[in-house]
C-alpha cells in the first residue's frame, strides 16, 4: 500500500468526473507542482466531517472510499493562486492517514477495481435519453461539465454522470459512488428520476 496525498474537498469526484479546483494554500501549490513534475496523481476524499481549510481544533474525518485525480491543465490566473482542471481515475481504500507539518494529509491505500464495462439495461433507456438531452441542452448554453469521450453506451459512465449532476447530499453521492455494481448505481439514479419527475 503506497502513501497517497489527499485533497479532502466537500465533494465527491466519480470515475471519468471532472473536477475544477481554485488552488491558494500554500501546501496544495506545493503538491500540484509536485504532481505535475511527476506526472503523478492525488486522492480526492470526500469530508464527512470537519472543514477543508485548515483551522485550529476542528476535528476532520475522511470517508473511507475516494478517487484518484489526474491534472488535465493547470492555469496561473494570478500569482499565488492555480486553477486546476482534473479527471477522475480509479477509486481507493483509505487505510491509515496522517497530516505533515503544513496539513496536507497522507493515506494509505489500496486501489478498487474499475466498473465493469456494461451497457444499460433495456429499462435505462429513458434515462441515458435523459442524460444526451441534458449534454446537448447544456452544451447549447456553452457549458460542458463532462469530459469527452462521452460514453453513453456505459451504464458507470452514465450513472456517474448524473450523480455529479443531480442535487444530491454529499452522503448519497459517496454512497453512490462506492456501489461497486453499475447497473445497480445506474437503477438507483433512475428511481431518483422517476421520484424528481413525479414530484415536478
Amino acid at each position: 500500500m503506497d502513501e497517497l496525498p489527499l485533497f479532502p474537498l466537500r465533494t465527491v469526484l466519480f470515475p471519468d468526473g471532472l473536477l475544477e479546483l481554485k488552488i491558494f494554500e500554500a501546501r496544495y501549490l506545493d503538491l500540484m507542482s509536485r504532481c505535475l513534475r511527476e506526472r503523478a496523481p492525488f486522492g480526492v476524499v470526500a469530508l464527512r466531517s470537519g472543514g477543508e481549510a485548515r483551522s485550529t481544533g476542528d476535528a476532520v474525518q475522511l470517508y473511507e472510499v475516494g478517487t484518484l485525480a489526474e491534472l488535465i491543465d493547470v492555469d496561473s490566473a494570478q500569482a499565488g493562486i492555480l486553477l486546476v482542471r482534473c479527471r477522475g481515475g480509479e477509486r481507493f481504500k483509505v487505510g491509515a492517514t496522517r497530516q505533515e507539518r503544513d496539513g496536507l494529509w497522507l493515506g494509505r491505500t489500496e486501489p478498487i477495481a474499475g466498473d465493469r464495462e456494461v451497457a444499460p439495461a433495456p429499462g435505462h433507456a429513458d434515462v441515458v435519453k435523459s442524460l444526451a438531452d441534458a449534454i446537448a441542452a447544456l452544451a447549447a448554453q456553452g457549458s460542458s461539465p463532462f469530459l469527452e469521450p462521452h460514453r453513453l453506451d456505459s451504464a458507470g459512465w452514465v450513472a456517474n454522470r448524473w450523480c455529479e449532476i443531480l442535487p444530491l447530499p454529499l452522503e448519497v453521492r459517496q454512497r453512490l459512488m462506492t456501489l461497486a455494481d453499475p447497473l445497480a448505481r445506474l437503477d438507483v439514479v433512475d428511481s431518483l428520476l422517476r421520484v424528481r419527475h413525479d414530484a415536478h
